[in-house]
């Protein structure tokens, strides 16, 4: 089958690793997977978009693989799957390369985006969205580089705002969002499409509402300095441990990692 075949290209070894491969040190290659992992991984899928539905009916689920060899999603997209977040512009690079025959794959970059990674970023293939734009300097470089690559349609993105004030977040002040939306909405080569942000952890069960309650907030001024109705800008917000009070908030993305994919191996096991 065509898609199969599709799947083949570049790296087999990180398509369809064995059991007995040693680990690789590179992000891409961190762990491997079996048959029995890629039912579990689909099982996953199934169950998270079931949980999803049942609150929402049109939002999107992005299945975060960062840390996570092809495989694991291949068999995410096996299951229906078809939204995949990345952190890391190799590490996606790298995967959607792999993968660029494969029809109906979308990439979302939900990672901290330097100036010098930009051009990278924006030569993966079949890249659907950046969520992560929080400065105009960001912005400047995705519109000059996406133009000049000659794409025939702008680059869909995602204002990051820093909504819990924590420095090891990323993203703009609240503030400063309706400013910086105008500023990406200027862009000819970028589409801007709503605000995204990462909830502060709270505990074991986490309750990032006061985050999710702000950047609807801020979505709104953003809404208002635009001209345009609130709703026609989306809220990329929620991860596994609050997706479902996030789409109860009104998220129309949610980044969904370990639930579906199960825990990241630690970095210190890595090369970066």
């Amino acid at each position: 089958m065509r898609l199969v075949r599709a799947w083949c290209v570049g790296s087999a070894s990180a398509l369809y690793a064995s059991r007995a491969r040693p680990r690789l040190a590179t992000r891409t290659m961190a762990t491997w997977v079996d048959a029995d992992e890629a039912s579990t991984v689909q099982a996953n899928v199934q169950a998270v978009r079931e949980r999803v539905g049942k609150i929402s009916e049109t939002a999107t689920l992005i299945a975060v693989s960062k840390l996570k060899p092809l495989s694991h999603v291949k068999a995410a997209f096996d299951a229906g799957q078809r939204d995949f977040g990345e952190n890391y512009v190799q590490e996606l690079a790298e995967k959607a390369e792999a993968a660029k025959d494969v029809e109906g794959l979308r990439w979302h970059f939900i990672g901290s985006l330097q100036s010098n990674k930009v051009r990278q970023l924006c030569q993966v293939p079949q890249l659907a969205c950046v969520h992560t734009v929080e400065r105009a300097k960001i912005a400047n470089s995705l519109d000059r580089v996406w133009g000049e690559l000659g794409h025939a349609e702008p680059l869909t993105c995602f204002l990051q705002v820093n909504t819990s004030g924590e420095e090891t977040k990323g993203g703009c002040a609240p503030d400063a969002a309706p400013e910086l939306a105008k500023a990406i909405h200027s862009k000819a080569h970028l589409k801007l499409v709503g605000l995204m942000c990462i909830g502060k952890y709270s505990g074991a069960e986490g309750d990032a509402s006061p985050d999710f309650n702000v950047l609807r907030s801020c979505r709104d001024a953003a809404a208002a300095e635009l001209g345009v109705p609130a709703d026609a800008l989306a809220l990329s917000m929620g991860m596994s441990h609050d997706f479902e009070q996030a789409l109860g908030l009104g998220a129309t993305h949610v980044r969904v990692g370990s639930t579906i994919f199960g825990a990241r191996p630690p970095k210190k096991d890595l090369s970066v």
